[in-house]
């Protein structure tokens, strides 16, 4: 059906968004179905949605149109394809959505079930690099003098190439000496990411629970907790002397499986089923708490994240996580 969508339009309304109401209906058909194709953008036209078909049509057949419920409400064009995927591995698919992303500037994702937004549910995130649009840890380095030394460390163990646990030691170990005044700088100037407040609002409306789960520090985690009315954070201790850091770690080190497991314990404490469950972040040692949860949202993340997240968020603000959930 992929092919016969469009036929009815000229070649000029094929590239007008406006035309974009004549092909997609406000409810979709009862024809069975296996997957949803998300696509979402900024006036998207008959040609984009086609485009997208085309280029995955070895392994995606259309069988039905419509808006998601929140198309336009948010500032953004959201189109829901349903219809049945071809390969029985997404992993395999994952690379290819990537590709078509590029390809029209627009957010995608194929998802065989979503977590719905009308229904209770639980979103945990990362911090650095996903609710704020820097790394705390190598702001401190800069104000240190040790900025590219740990920044390198920062990057290897975001991509995966080191164990996160062992990177973080090493990259708080080059901070010693540091005044505590410099975290105050930082958290005074912290760069919050564009769409996070309009996320947290339209979960909060249907009685979601909000967290932090991050590799980062306390001092910074604490402060997004109370700033953007979370209901749990948790994160690393920096340990400090006589208003300097000690270059340590307090108690257990959060890492990967520190996160999957705040997913698990804070769906229990709430109880949230685990099909309620989104898991966001940017890199490697996000992906054990995406695993955990329903949905795992890559967030402008690494090209390893963004391919083995359930769904990844390349162009658009966080809000646009909201267009990957059910009704």
């Amino acid at each position: 059906m992929n092919n016969t969508l469009f036929s009815n339009l000229n070649v000029n309304d094929q590239h007008t968004a406006s035309s974009l109401s004549q092909c997609v209906n406000a409810s979709h058909n009862n024809t069975a179905y296996t997957h949803t194709l998300t696509i979402i953008g900024q006036a998207v036209t008959p040609y984009i949605v086609k485009g997208v078909l085309n280029k995955l049509t070895d392994v995606f057949n259309a069988s039905s149109l419509s808006f998601h419920h929140l198309h336009q409400c948010l500032g953004d064009d959201v189109i829901e394809i349903r219809g049945v995927v071809n390969h029985a591995d997404l992993e395999n698919v994952k690379p290819l959505l990537g590709d078509v992303s590029s390809a029209f500037n627009v957010d995608i994702g194929l998802q065989l079930s979503r977590p719905s937004l009308s229904k209770p549910g639980l979103l945990v995130m990362d911090m650095d690099s996903t609710v704020i649009e820097i790394e705390c840890i190598d702001e401190i380095a800069k104000l240190a003098g040790v900025g590219e030394q740990v920044a390198e460390v920062t990057a290897k163990a975001m991509r995966g190439e080191i164990a996160f646990n062992d990177s973080l030691i090493h990259r708080v170990a080059c901070l010693e000496g540091v005044p505590v005044s410099h975290l105050d700088k930082i958290r005074d100037s912290i760069p919050i990411m564009p769409g996070i407040q309009r996320l947290l609002s339209e979960l909060k409306k249907s009685n979601w629970k909000l967290a932090i789960a991050s590799g980062g520090f306390t001092y910074f985690a604490d402060h997004l907790k109370q700033r953007l009315g979370l209901d749990f954070a948790i994160s690393n201790i920096l340990a400090v002397e006589g208003e300097k850091l000690t270059g340590k770690v307090e108690g257990e080190i959060v890492n990967a499986d520190v996160k999957a497991r705040t997913v698990k314990t804070l769906a229990e404490k709430w109880d949230i089923p685990l099909s309620q469950t989104v898991a966001m972040g940017d890199g490697a040692n996000d992906l054990v708490m995406m695993a955990q949860s329903a949905l795992g949202v890559a967030c402008h993340g690494k090209p390893l994240v963004n391919e083995k997240a359930d769904v990844a968020i390349r162009i658009g603000s966080l809000h646009s996580l909201l267009y990957f959930l059910d009704k």
